[in-house]
């Protein structure tokens, strides 16, 4: 994949990129791995906005995903690498030897007419093959990760990302995940190998506040634009600051940088180092 750039014709030209879609090779999905969305516009059971800033958007179909890939020891020929709407990834659909179709996320180097596996037992190692991390040789890079084995995969699966296995001992896996976190993770958990395709996602800038609704993304007004009876933040005139000692949500709980994980949460003994913290301006 590369990333586009257009002439500064517009105001909205001027600043956005679009992906080419060179390594796309098919464009209709498959119709039998698709279903409707239905949108639900950030709202609850009961019609109330439990998610702001939700709306709209072009209609799509979500594509069936295959992420436990439990389908061992048949082997799968790729078929075409697709364009899917809901992740940043590219999908790969697979026809097994049985006959059965399913998508996976694709990694980088997949091409069409390759023939991958899922085993629980050590397969070659090339991208888009799935097997336990214990069976996997240690600073391969993998993705799609299992955090328990048999749930699929839960971790590692937007796009460009990848973990390292940096070691296998006592009966844990231990991985660099893209946070830069070290985590423990039972060594059967399966994994697949290779890094998530479409690198360069992380590059294109939207542009205009078009293309953000067009994602189903509505404006963001700032707090210290509203009154003060509907934000903490509001009232005043003109440029204020916002009067307080630590910015707060719409319903005066603190935000912004503010610790939301658990204090001893189950997870925390898998943990064997944090994530970097972020820089002070």
């Amino acid at each position: 994949m590369a990333v586009k750039k257009y002439n500064p014709t517009t105001s909205g030209r001027r600043k956005a990129s679009v992906d080419d879609f060179s390594d796309i090779t098919k464009k209709e999905p498959e119709k039998s791995l698709i279903v409707i969305r239905k949108k639900k516009s950030g709202r609850g059971m009961y019609g109330n906005i439990t998610v702001r800033h939700k709306g709209g958007g072009a209609d799509r179909f979500i594509r069936k995903i295959d992420f436990n890939q439990e389908k061992f020891d048949i082997p799968a020929r790729v078929v075409s690498i697709e364009y899917d709407p809901n992740r940043k990834a590219r999908i790969a659909l697979l026809y097994y030897k049985d006959g059965e179709k399913r998508y996976i996320i694709a990694p980088v180097g997949l091409n069409v007419g390759d023939e991958i596996l899922s085993s629980k037992n050590r397969t070659e190692i090339k991208p888009g093959n799935r097997m336990p991390l214990k069976e996997i040789p240690l600073g391969i890079l993998v993705h799609n990760v299992e955090l328990f084995p048999g749930t699929g995969g839960k971790i590692v699966r937007g796009a460009g990302s990848w973990a390292k296995l940096m070691a296998v001992e006592d009966g844990f896996a231990r991985l660099r995940l893209p946070s830069s976190e070290i985590r423990k993770v039972p060594e059967m958990s399966m994994a697949t190998i290779g890094q998530v395709s479409n690198i360069d996602a992380m590059h294109i800038r939207l542009g205009k506040a078009g293309r953000m609704r067009h994602l189903g993304v509505k404006p963001t007004v700032r707090g210290k634009a509203m009154n003060p009876v509907d934000h903490p933040h509001g009232g005043g005139e003109g440029h204020n600051p916002i009067g307080l000692k630590n910015p707060k949500t719409p319903w005066g709980k603190p935000a912004l940088g503010v610790k939301t994980r658990k204090a001893n949460k189950y997870s925390d003994k898998f943990i064997i180092s944090r994530r970097k913290k972020k820089k002070d301006n």
